[in-house]
């Protein structure tokens, strides 16, 4: 019942957070481009929406270090609690926030600084979330549990692209513009109060308790996080490549390379990768499931591979379409819902393995966050910038992502080898010395 509870308030949490820190993303490349950031080169005024998206990845790491330091010495839960009230005050503030036009400069550096709060709630919120299933769940079901989770990425995705197409359907052009997407960021406050309410009501996992009970705190989890796993850190960093850099192409660059160069209406857009999250809700367990019975390593590099390959078709299709709007969301669905999956299904168990529980919550928190600004915040710009450096065609993109993934195949094989042979620190590998 207490394993049960725990996955609802874990996943309900995840689902909000995300919901609040996508939101962003979503509206960054049709919205804020024109009311927060106006320029007269198009290009340019996306570029600085994007920045300030990226911003929110840089602001993660310095979240994760905070809560994974107090949630390996105090415990994982009232971290959690103080993480969603974080991100749903700055997601429902932005919301609030005056335009360029009616305040000026002023308005830019508040929605900068209500980015880094996302991005400090969010740091601390993901490794968090993960580990009161992983921690909860038996050795071999930790893969399966560690994902559930993780379905909030897709839940939070579909209700942010949803409550956007939503509005973009029912709404005039200028009305979504005026008023239309504060309210998808007004509404995050309803769900942020149910969230508390349930992460109230469960306990501190028995692992963290067990510690605890025996007085087994790292004194400075952060540096000892660095003295004694600095090749695990560095391997989940690039194992986490490929997650950040496609999630972001498709995720966020999608929605304004289909709206701003191929004129697809933004509903249609919006739709496709609400559709490809809805899916992904499916195979993210699934393939939590098969690295439990096949090895995490092996799972998360292969789907790296087939993830990275995906790309050149799912463009060459996407160029090729016609404009039909069916083989464009084809396009995106079965790489971002399906391969995709099997990289983000297995991957909160694969960073997990690789810290013992005294400073677990530090190491996958950092691993997470830190890899995130260049695999994640970074990409929109990127992909951004190399776009029109090949006249509009997306290969050079496409073979930045299949580089991305290279990286993150021989990073998880890496990781997978060294769990082989029983070099891999890791919380089971403590416990036999001790």
């Amino acid at each position: 019942m207490q394993l049960r509870r725990v996955v609802v308030a874990s996943m309900i949490g995840a689902t909000i957070e995300w919901y609040d820190f996508f939101l962003y993303g979503v509206v960054a490349g049709i919205v804020f481009n024109k009311l927060f950031f106006p320029a007269s080169d198009p290009i340019v005024s996306t570029l600085l929406a994007y920045a300030t998206f990226a911003v929110g990845f840089l602001a993660r790491p310095l979240g994760g270090v905070i809560f994974g330091h107090f949630g390996d010495r105090l415990g994982r839960k009232n971290m959690l609690v103080m993480t969603l009230l974080i991100m749903g005050i700055a997601t429902f503030l932005i919301g609030l926030l005056p335009s360029y036009a009616e305040i000026g400069v002023t308005a830019p550096i508040l929605m900068l600084v209500l980015r880094i709060l996302q991005g400090i709630g969010l740091g601390g919120e993901w490794g968090g979330a993960v580990l009161m299933t992983y921690e909860y769940a038996k050795p071999d079901r930790r893969g399966l549990f560690a994902s559930l989770p993780q379905i909030g990425l897709s839940i939070g995705l579909c209700l942010a692209s949803g409550v956007v197409a939503l509005f973009s359907y029912i709404l005039s052009d200028a009305q979504f513009l005026a008023w239309g997407w504060r309210v998808a960021f007004l509404l995050s406050v309803i769900l942020v109060g149910i969230g508390i309410y349930i992460r109230l009501r469960i306990f501190e996992t028995p692992e963290f308790a067990a510690l605890k009970a025996k007085q087994g705190e790292a004194r400075m989890p952060f540096l000892d996080m660095i003295k004694e796993y600095p090749g695990n850190i560095l391997a989940g960093m690039g194992a986490r490549y490929i997650d950040g850099v496609f999630f972001n192409i498709f995720a966020v660059f999608m929605i304004g390379y289909l709206v701003n160069t191929l004129h697809l209406a933004r509903t249609d857009a919006l739709l496709g990768v609400m559709l490809a999250a809805l899916v992904m809700c499916v195979f993210i367990p699934i393939f939590g499931h098969l690295s439990d019975r096949h090895g995490r390593g092996k799972v998360y590099a292969l789907g790296a591979l087939i993830t990275g390959l995906s790309a050149f078709p799912a463009f060459w299709l996407i160029l090729n379409s016609a404009g039909d709007v069916t083989w464009i969301w084809l396009a995106i669905i079965v790489p971002f819902g399906v391969f995709y999956a099997a990289c983000y299904g297995p991957e909160a168990a694969l960073f997990s393995d690789l810290f013992e529980t005294r400073v677990r919550y530090t190491g996958v928190s950092f691993v997470y966050q830190f890899s995130g600004i260049f695999a994640s915040g970074l990409t929109p710009i990127i992909a951004t910038a190399l776009l029109p450096l090949n006249q509009g065609k997306p290969w050079l993109i496409c073979a930045y992502i299949l580089f991305s993934a290279l990286v993150s195949a021989g990073s998880a094989w890496w990781i997978e080898q060294r769990a082989k042979g029983g070099s891999l620190i890791t919380a089971e590998t403590v416990e036999t010395r001790a």
